[in-house]
Parts: C-alpha cells; sequence; structure tokens
C-alpha cells in the first residue's frame, strides 16, 4: 500500500522552502544591484574612451556641452548627443541599468561636468584650483542609483573610475 505525505509533512516543506526564499532573495537583489553599478561603471569607462577620440579629433579640446536636458525633444548640445558617434551610435550607451525614469525622458542617465566645456583637457581645474586629474568629475550619474551610500558613480579627468568621492579640500591656516 502506498502511503502519501501527511498535511505536516508537506507544511514543513513549504515552511522550509518560505525560509529559503526569504534568505535567497535579499541576497540575490543584493548580487543584482552590484553587478548594475559594474555595468553602469563599464559605461562610464566606454564614455571615456569616446571622449578620448573626440579629443584627439578636436586639438585636445573638452566638448562644449551642457549639463544635460529635460526631455530627448530638447535640441542642445549635451553628452548623449555629441559622443554618440564616439560610441558607436548606442543610445544605451547612456542608459545606466539602474535608472529607470530619467533616461526615458532625456536620453541619458548621466550628466557632463558643464564648467570644463571648450577647456583644453591638459588645462582642466576644480573649482578653480590646479588639482590632480583624479579628482576632476567629467560625467556622472544623475542620481544616486546605486544606493544612500556612494550611490554615484563618476568618470574622472584621469579616465578612472570610482562610486567614491574624490573630491579633496585643504583649509588654510
Amino acid at each position: 500500500m502506498k502511503r502519501g505525505f501527511t498535511l505536516t509533512e508537506l507544511l514543513i516543506v513549504i515552511v522550509i522552502i518560505g525560509v529559503l526564499g526569504g534568505v535567497a532573495y535579499p541576497l540575490a537583489n543584493k548580487v543584482k544591484k552590484r553587478a548594475q553599478g559594474v555595468a553602469c561603471m563599464s559605461k562610464l569607462r566606454n564614455m571615456g574612451i569616446g571622449l578620448e577620440g573626440y579629443l584627439s579629433e578636436n586639438n585636445q579640446v573638452m566638448p562644449p556641452l551642457f549639463l544635460g536636458r529635460n526631455s530627448k525633444n530638447e535640441d542642445a548640445d549635451v553628452l548623449e548627443v555629441l559622443l554618440l558617434p564616439y560610441l558607436g551610435n548606442d543610445e544605451f550607451a547612456f542608459k545606466c541599468p539602474s535608472d529607470h525614469e530619467h533616461f526615458e525622458k532625456s536620453g541619458s542617465s548621466y550628466f557632463w561636468n558643464e564648467n570644463l566645456s571648450n577647456i583644453r583637457s591638459t588645462r582642466l581645474t576644480f573649482l578653480g584650483a590646479d588639482v590632480d586629474r583624479s579628482v576632476i568629475p567629467l560625467i556622472f550619474d544623475k542620481e544616486a542609483y546605486h544606493g544612500d551610500k556612494n550611490g554615484v558613480n563618476f568618470l574622472y579627468a584621469d579616465q578612472s573610475i570610482s562610486n567614491k568621492i574624490n573630491f579633496k579640500t585643504s583649509s588654510r591656516d
């Protein structure tokens, strides 16, 4: 005679599956967010490569760009328009995987540091001070897509990518 599962055994199995699911879901979500952050950094690195292509064709002068635009229909010289040919005309090159709002409206998940527009790349400054190129942000996320703490990724003038703010100040005595 075949014996089936009792109600108690079925409930125990369901509870075990629920507990495993409750543990696995947050871990999977954390891994997904980390992967999206890495993909975003990769896109910033590609933008840096595209920017280098632009600079080599334009006498090492930074592009004359605005910070960003409010909608895709706005006619403005912005990052996603000027660098598009240098990134293989891939419009999604400017979409952070964690962005679910800005790219759809404006065509980019990133801002350009417009204070650097039309400046020779060898003469970049940060807030008027001569500093190491590793502290001069060129392109950065429009929002903290990757969490509250260190949630913004940056492409710096030395072509480094980081989610850490490298802005340094010194006090005067």
